[in-house]
């Protein structure tokens, strides 16, 4: 614990975002996964004004910008083969373009059917499948799936779906993630407080689900941990907190080890308080599973999962002056990529000597993108805290 607590609070700020005519929040990030030589490494940002922005890594320069209208995007995710990035759109399509190229027409287009509106989505770890979730229209929470892979005798860019699933969720599909190293596996979490493992490599759905695990609570977050990946943990609107170990499906262990309604109220954070939650990671060097949050000013908490609770290792001060919506760290360098809602993206960096900056003030932004940011609501807190 040591080792990584004086790496974490030894992260500076090395680069800072150049400003944009017009302030966004950030609201996720990812980076390229090939490494070529003379060429730059690229950071894909979903803003919350609909649209995806490529920086220049290092430089933190704006290359080019993707945008759609009218639907708005939600998740950003790069090919794990190449430099091909990935959103789902309100209008019924998962986006496909090459980030190194200037020009917004997207070079593959996967349709849905024709009254989906998709608001997470995911493509697995060899790109030859891409699964993504919609908003419940009628009496229908669907995940769809397509082929993703690029056949050189078909010249079409637009392709239909593989098929979905429609029975085990009864509400928004809100999240969707694949396991880092096997294809077949796909969790998924929904506003109905379900998180459903899938194994897609069986014919029909039923037969699919693994197992379903319960968060009693709307999902804003889900991810894999644990040696060979054999664990899922998961986040909630209200700020919960989920762990569970399906290595002890076959077993008579419980498999969840770790339930938190409302991490806010049972953290002990050394230097101020905790207001929300952002995202997981698990380290695989260290066989670490870490969580991310912070306050409403801008500070960055990191605490350590164990099966007995969070734990508070260490917190980021100084950087970003509002809500930080976005995280995404290199675990081989231990450098930190942080985005917010002072529409700052900060690249942190350990041992790095910091260079001067102001603290960006917090920018206001338009009443609209309040329609599809999440919100942290503390009233709920506030009120038990008074009981």
């Amino acid at each position: 614990m040591e080792k990584i607590e004086e790496r974490f609070a030894n992260l500076n700020i090395v680069k800072r975002s150049s400003g944009t005519k017009e302030p966004t929040y950030l609201l996720g990030i990812d980076t390229s996964k090939t490494v070529q030589a003379e060429k730059e490494n690229l950071v894909a940002v979903l803003c919350s004004n609909g649209s995806i922005r490529i920086y220049d890594k290092e430089r933190l320069y704006i290359l080019r910008e993707f945008s759609v209208y009218p639907g708005l995007l939600n998740g950003v995710k790069f090919a794990n083969s190449c430099d091909s990035i990935y959103s789902s759109c309100t209008d019924g399509t998962v986006k496909c373009w090459d980030a190194r190229l200037a020009s917004e027409k997207p070079i593959q287009l996967f349709k849905g059917y024709p009254s989906n509106i998709f608001i997470s989505f995911d493509i697995n770890c060899n790109d030859h499948v891409i699964c993504a979730g919609t908003e419940k229209v009628d009496d229908d929470a669907l995940l769809v799936f397509w082929d993703a892979r690029i056949n050189s005798q078909d010249l079409s860019t637009t392709k239909d779906p593989l098929g979905t699933y429609s029975e085990t969720h009864s509400d928004d599909v809100t999240q969707v993630c694949f396991h880092p190293n096997n294809p077949n596996m796909v969790v998924s979490g929904s506003t109905d407080g379900l998180v459903n493992v899938f194994d897609i490599s069986v014919d029909n759905e039923e037969d699919a689900l693994v197992t379903t695990c319960n968060s009693v609570s709307s999902v804003s977050c889900i991810g894999w941990s644990g040696k060979d990946y054999k664990q899922i943990y998961c986040m909630t609107h209200d700020e919960g907190f989920c762990w569970w170990d399906l290595n002890h499906l076959d077993t008579d262990e419980p498999i969840t080890c770790l339930n938190i309604q409302d991490v806010r109220e049972v953290i002990n954070v050394k230097e101020g308080t905790l207001e929300y939650l952002i995202g997981g990671l698990y380290h695989e060097k260290m066989d670490k599973l870490f969580v991310v949050g912070g306050t409403n000013t801008g500070t960055i908490h990191l605490m350590s999962c164990t099966t007995s609770g969070l734990i508070h290792v260490t917190s980021l001060h100084g950087g970003h002056a509002a809500t930080v919506r976005s995280f995404f760290w290199n675990t081989q360098d231990d450098s930190l990529l942080t985005g917010g809602e002072d529409a700052q993206l900060l690249l942190w960096k350990p041992g790095a000597i910091e260079k001067t900056f102001t603290k960006k003030d917090s920018m206001k932004i338009a009443s609209s993108v309040s329609q599809r940011v999440r919100v942290h609501s503390n009233d709920s807190y506030k009120r038990r805290k008074k009981q």
